[in-house]
């Protein structure tokens, strides 16, 4: 027994010692609710399971009594009333979190003796208003049982409803003798550890209890299209898979072999991984073991787009929209001669040139780089004398298409055109007949800058 405790002494003084995923900081709230019910009067090898129950919760309270970012509360239930006849509403905190509540958990547990039934559920959901209010820490139920509900109520829906509202992790449930049969009603509300003798349930008691506090390694693998784990340097969000909220930022590494970083993951919460590429890539559920390395893969196949120029750079600074191929929704914004890497498929370019680039359906390969070149502009600065009704029209296929609003409020007004047949159609403002419109074409070539006079 003194061995077993000071190992778990150890491996806390560890646990508290968390790595990048965690902050050191970070609180965790461990709540023990110790089933004290009639028939933890039972025994268990040559001791009474409750007795055997509270020798182990008060050497582990011990333990994590040397432990500055860790509180304990004790709650417990079946301890008040005799049954017959049946109370369910025999559950109660007996010793709330605090600092120091280590020796009055030690004091309350002695003296709490089994006579009752088995309110599970009522007990978890009433432990909601056990843990004060911190957005930040890790709040944690610890059951220790021997049998299951008995007041007809649900602990795997009230475990999960607790889940879903970020009230508590994953909770552990260690069995005294459970039937194999009851063990398995345990397993839709979190880990369970079962022992069916004195010794085998220490040695549990002691592996919960590390395994609350420490992380749990992780290792993600984004997949090229031919399945090697070698795409990388995208930003990743773990979100709780139950509450939704954001548990972990990374950027995703490949150490000094060319593999995957391995992450150090809280295992009381599953995970959804949204791996941001463009578009991101989420993963379906992960579902972490406490002591367990974990391997994901992701499929993020990506490749580059690239967009320049032929030469010269009036379009320095210009950005462009990136849509998947046929969709409306704007996947990016993208700058001229910058390099982005695009998960491989086809998309929609709209490049706001004058008049306005539009390309369809342009195909972004697995590790290549697609290279649109846009031809380099030319400038025309319009002269206009008097303001105006002034609009700027491309010629195309033997018709006219608008593509700018000249704003006639200045005399000389620079306009970047890409190649091409242009027209002005222009009215002066103090013009009260359309005779007075006015039509002018020019021709734009590359690298090309003259002035135009409109009127």
């Amino acid at each position: 027994m003194r061995q077993i405790a000071i190992t778990t002494v150890l491996m806390l003084a560890l646990a508290a010692n968390p790595a990048s995923g965690q902050e050191a900081s970070t609180l965790s709230r461990i709540l023990f609710i110790l089933d004290c019910s009639q028939s933890m009067s039972g025994f268990m090898g040559n001791e009474r399971k409750i007795d055997l129950a509270k020798r182990f919760l008060i050497h582990a309270v011990d333990s994590l009594a040397t432990i500055s970012n860790v509180q304990v509360a004790l709650r417990a239930y079946g301890h008040q009333s005799v049954v017959p006849p049946q109370d369910c509403s025999d559950t109660r905190l007996e010793v709330p979190f605090a600092s120091n509540s280590v020796q009055e958990i030690k004091r309350k547990i002695r003296y709490l003796e089994p006579k009752g039934t088995t309110p599970i559920a009522n007990s978890l959901a009433l432990a909601t208003e056990d843990f004060p209010p911190a957005g930040d820490a890790r709040n944690i139920i610890i059951l220790v049982t021997d049998g299951i509900e008995a007041c007809d109520g649900d602990p795997c829906a009230v475990a999960l409803s607790l889940q879903k509202k970020g009230i508590m992790l994953k909770p552990f449930i260690i069995g005294i003798g459970l039937d194999p049969m009851f063990q398995k009603t345990f397993e839709c509300m979190g880990n369970v550890y079962n022992a069916n003798e004195p010794e085998s349930f220490g040695k549990m008691f002691n592996i919960v209890i590390t395994h609350a506090l420490t992380e749990t390694t992780m290792q993600v693998n984004l997949l090229d299209q031919y399945g090697n784990p070698s795409e990388t340097d995208a930003p990743m969000t773990f979100y709780d898979a139950n509450s939704g909220r954001i548990r972990y930022n990374f950027v995703h590494t490949l150490n000094n072999r060319g593999r995957p970083d391995t992450l150090r993951i809280d295992p009381l919460s599953d995970y959804i991984i949204k791996v941001h590429t463009i578009p991101p890539v989420f993963s379906d559920t992960v579902r972490m073991s406490p002591g367990k390395h974990t391997t994901t893969a992701l499929d993020v196949p990506r490749g580059t787009l690239l967009v320049n120029q032929q030469t010269g750079y009036q379009y320095t600074g210009l950005e462009f929209i990136i849509r998947k191929a046929g969709e409306p929704q704007t996947l990016a914004r993208q700058k001229i001669f910058s390099r982005v890497k695009y998960i491989t498929g086809n998309y929609d370019l709209e490049i706001p040139t004058l008049p306005p680039t539009l390309l369809n359906n342009v195909e972004i390969r697995q590790s290549q780089v697609t290279t649109v070149t846009l031809p380099q502009p030319g400038i025309v600065t319009f002269l206009i004398s008097t303001p105006g009704v002034c609009e700027l029209f491309v010629e195309e296929n033997n018709d006219i298409r608008w593509i700018y609003s000249i704003d006639t409020g200045s005399k000389s007004i620079p306009v970047t055109l890409l190649p091409g047949k242009y027209r002005v159609v222009y009215r002066p403002a103090f013009a009260k007949e359309s005779i007075y419109t006015v039509t002018r074409q020019f021709n734009i070539e590359s690298g090309r800058s003259f002035s135009f006079k409109v009127f």
